[in-house]
């Protein structure tokens, strides 16, 4: 704003463009920041202003044994899911980046279409597809379910990774009589392990705050954090959900700077 190449019309147009992204931010974050002191409150309501400020709802999460069943598997299933999801992602990523891959671009949109369909219709087809082959109300269905839900975050984190990877040094691997996946092993993914570790990361976030397939195909038993305190909302709303989501919003976080800093990490090591 301060370039002096700049008219009086062009600076007042990158003042409100400044204006108008601060404005969609906050539209997007406030709900979520929203909800978070509220975790705080002594009283049994959801409701402003807070009078007794307390870690309440916090004991109680901890004490009621459903909230840490629920969160054993939705760990189980995230685990599982992401490192498919990884081992996929990356296989494909990696084929996709070859020089000689044909229809790049037909399989490139055929392994997103799962962040393109809205996930009722992936929660819908699910169901039905996964009723069939007896895998409904089982943790298979639910980590299978959640693979295909975050493979294409994978493959696109490990895809950016790889437009920066010299091609040629997997060439003089192959020439000094290295097999291929030894070659991958030693010289591709060493340098591509920081986006390999932050695909795996959007995956793992992805499936642990997944509600939609859960809804369809989880049962009792496969219950996940996001399906208990879906069910928690509709039939009983107290702060014991805000604490959840705080601690997930929290969770969620961390996890996301940390691949924003192995992705940065990896840019440096390309632009060195």
């Amino acid at each position: 704003m301060s370039d002096p190449s700049l008219t009086r019309f062009e600076r007042n147009s990158v003042r409100l463009t400044f204006a108008a992204a601060w404005l969609v931010i906050l539209f997007l974050v406030l709900p979520i920041i929203v909800i978070m002191p509220l975790s705080f409150t002594g009283d049994t309501l959801l409701s402003y202003p807070i009078n007794d400020w307390s870690l309440r709802w916090y004991r109680v999460l901890l004490e009621q044994p459903i909230w840490g069943h629920v969160l054993k598997n939705s760990l189980i299933i995230a685990l599982a899911s992401s490192a498919l999801a990884t081992v996929l992602g990356t296989l494909a990523a990696v084929g996709l980046t070859r020089p000689m891959c044909p229809a790049r671009g037909t399989l490139t949109a055929f392994l997103l279409l799962p962040m393109i369909v809205p996930i009722i219709i992936t929660g819908v087809a699910s169901y039905f597809f996964y009723t069939k082959l007896g895998l409904t109300n089982s943790f298979a269905g639910m980590i299978l379910a959640h693979t295909i839900l975050s493979t294409p975050f994978v493959v696109i984190t490990v895809s950016a990774t790889l437009q920066g990877f010299d091609g040629n040094q997997r060439r003089a691997a192959y020439i000094l009589g290295a097999r291929p996946l030894y070659a991958f092993r030693t010289v591709v993914m060493p340098q591509i392990l920081p986006g390999i570790v932050s695909g795996a990361l959007f995956a793992f976030v992805i499936s642990f705050d997944e509600v939609i397939v859960a809804l369809f195909i989880a049962g009792g038993d496969q219950y996940t954090l996001p399906r208990q305190m879906f069910s928690g909302i509709r039939e009983n709303l107290d702060p014991t959900i805000a604490a959840v989501a705080t601690v997930m919003i929290v969770a969620s976080l961390i996890i996301l700077a940390l691949a924003q800093y192995l992705a940065s990490r990896t840019k440096r090591r390309f632009t060195r």
